[in-house]
């Protein structure tokens, strides 16, 4: 019972922060016609939206991408969506992302049906990131309805079920996100898909063997238990647990759920949240020209167009 108290706390602090709203410009669309080349889709992070948004309300991290557009060729639309984490919210976790997932995935089904010719861009910051890479998943791996050519640019913030073995555009940062690798990457757009995470942001870069962090990520992934929000939900449990039996199977989560261990915790959570980590993608470089993931991504979405 206390092993699953401190467990379930973990996974509700992580929730919470999970991004936190990052006041931004205010993102307008590109006028790209009826058809235009590039269509991007953009999901906001927690606290960034809501199902029924106000018109004047920033769009936060990303609006620093969406701005540097600046393209007729580019049309640019965000994806709205409850972005809560606690059932006093409205929305767990899980049925918050689910919700951005299909909305955004409906959204380029339209286009898709509508304009044979354009190419998409796909954008997320930190729950929109999960939601995002979800998305992309799918269609890089041939579940979707969108085609995989379609697209030619995916980019993620703070991504919570980053991979290692994903493109990391920036300085190299350690683990995988805090929910786990997505199971079969992103297929045929691995390509085109490219990640950001800031040193230090626990979101995106759990260590390894932090099982406690990993435990309570694959928890908040899998927070609604009335609905199948991730059908690999199996496999990102197997693969938890067979790394978990790895470095010594329960005894080696316990060992992390001592005294000392969840002090060393709560100040490493402490430290976190005052670095202000997750929230840091405005002004992090991630080259030698000093652009951030914002600068990076515009550059690379107008070359697309």
């Amino acid at each position: 019972m206390r092993l699953k108290k401190i467990v379930a706390a973990t996974a509700v602090s992580a929730a919470a922060t999970a991004g936190m709203l990052t006041a931004g410009p205010v993102a307008q669309a590109a006028p790209g016609g009826d058809c235009p080349k590039l269509y991007v889709v953009a999901i906001p992070g927690t606290w960034e939206t809501s199902a029924a948004p106000d018109q004047v309300h920033p769009h936060g991290m990303l609006g620093g991408v969406t701005d540097g557009l600046g393209d007729a060729d580019i049309r640019t639309d965000y994806v709205t969506y409850a972005a809560t984490a606690f059932p006093w919210e409205g929305d767990v976790y899980a049925d918050s992302k689910q919700q951005a997932h299909d909305n955004a995935r409906g959204m380029l089904e339209a286009m898709q049906q509508r304009c044979a010719a354009t190419q998409f861009g796909i954008i997320g910051y930190s729950q929109g990131a999960d939601a995002a890479g979800d998305l992309a998943s799918e269609i890089g791996t041939g579940i979707s309805t969108i085609r995989p050519e379609k697209v030619a640019a995916v980019g993620l913030l703070s991504d919570p079920r980053r991979s290692a073995t994903d493109a990391l555009i920036g300085p190299w940062v350690p683990g995988d996100g805090a929910g786990g690798a997505r199971v079969g990457g992103f297929g045929w757009i691995s390509d085109r898909t490219v990640t950001f995470c800031a040193v230090g942001d626990l979101y995106c870069s759990t260590e390894d063997d932090d099982f406690v962090m990993r435990v309570a990520g694959f928890a908040a992934q899998n927070s609604d238990g009335e609905s199948s929000d991730s059908p690999n939900s199996g496999a990102d449990a197997g693969a938890l647990w067979n790394d978990l039996q790895g470095a010594g199977g329960i005894p080696a989560l316990q060992g992390q759920l001592t005294e000392e261990a969840n002090a060393e915790r709560v100040g490493q959570l402490a430290r976190f949240y005052g670095s202000g980590a997750h929230q840091n993608y405005q002004g992090y470089a991630v080259d030698n020209a000093g652009n951030t993931p914002a600068t990076w991504l515009a550059n690379w979405l107008r070359e697309k167009a």
